[in-house]
Parts: structure tokens; C-alpha cells; sequence
């Protein structure tokens, strides 16, 4: 299976497990949401906050890629955090708004991925202003991967709260083979 391939599917897996996130933290009332929790993101809010946030900043990198994908064009204009920890969102209903508009658009620019883009170098600078030059495909892989370990974190702390959260296994998503 190419890797394009992989990353629609990995895009469609993270957009399911978020909604079922959300779904799963509105029913909890906002003290609970905000409660620090002692996870090192501390609350439910903190961790959902850092993943947006760890989309965001890669994505706005990805938004320099020389292929000039078009989904990605809507986050050069995107502000910036100013810290992994920052909460852009504390209000549930905001947050989810804004998380559904991201995985929407990780999916159309997953989409619009090439196999030859995905084998290239992608230079970039992290947070603390240091240049990188790696695999664009390993990267992209990262920013799937990071979401899938705080998510993580966030079904333990919906767990604390009484919230069985259900499934969250890749099979359930992956066609079957014929």
C-alpha cells in the first residue's frame, strides 16, 4: 500500500477518534474539563489544546512545502502559539468547532499528497528557532503519531472521570481485503 495511501487513512482515523473525543468530553461539565488532573499537560483541556496545538505548528510548516499544497494554504494566516501549553480553546464547544475544521482540512491535504513529495527532505525550524532538514513522509508520519500518544493520555483522564471512551483501534477503519 503506498504511503499516501497510509495517510488518507491514518487523517480519517484521527478525525474519528477526535469526534469521538469530543463527543466523549461534552458530557462532562467544565470543571471537570479544566480540573487539573496531574497529566503533564495537567487537564482534559490542557492535553486536547496541545494536540490542536501540535497540528497547528506542523501544518503551518507543511504550508511552506514547495508543492504549495492548496488545503494548506488556510494555515499560513494562522496565529502562531506562543507555547505547547497554551490553551486556545477553553471552551469545549469552541475547541470542537476549530479541531473538526483541522481534521477536515489534514484530510483534503492528505489527499492532495504525492509519493514523490513523501520520499523528499522538508526543511524546517522547531519551537526553539533550530533547523531541521528530515524525510517530509517521516514528519507527517510524527504529526499522526503525536496526536494518537496524547490521545492517549486523554482516554485515561476521561477513564478518571467515569467516561469509558470505547474503541479506539485502527481495524475498525481499515477496508477489508478482498
Amino acid at each position: 500500500m503506498a504511503e499516501k495511501t497510509q495517510f488518507v487513512l491514518m487523517a480519517e482515523y484521527n478525525h474519528l477518534m477526535n469526534q469521538r473525543m469530543l463527543q466523549a468530553s461534552m458530557n462532562l461539565p467544565s470543571e471537570s474539563l479544566l480540573m487539573d488532573k496531574g497529566a503533564f499537560f495537567h487537564s482534559i483541556i490542557g492535553t486536547l489544546n496541545h494536540i490542536l496545538i501540535g497540528d497547528i505548528l506542523w501544518l503551518k510548516r507543511f504550508s511552506s512545502h514547495p508543492s504549495e499544497y492548496s488545503a494548506l494554504k488556510k494555515m499560513i494566516d494562522e496565529k502562531t502559539p506562543e507555547s505547547l501549553r497554551d490553551i486556545l480553546y477553553s471552551d469545549i464547544s469552541i475547541f470542537s468547532k476549530k479541531r473538526t475544521q483541522l481534521d477536515s482540512l489534514i484530510i483534503e491535504w492528505c489527499n492532495e499528497l504525492n509519493e514523490k513529495d513523501i520520499e523528499r527532505a522538508f526543511s524546517y525550524v522547531n519551537f526553539k528557532g533550530e533547523c531541521h532538514s528530515k524525510r517530509f513522509g517521516s514528519l507527517i508520519l510524527h504529526l499522526f503519531l503525536h496526536q494518537v500518544h496524547h490521545r492517549g493520555q486523554v482516554t485515561t483522564l476521561l477513564s478518571q472521570e467515569g467516561v469509558n471512551f470505547g474503541e479506539t483501534d485502527l481495524p475498525e477503519i481499515i477496508p477489508d481485503f478482498i
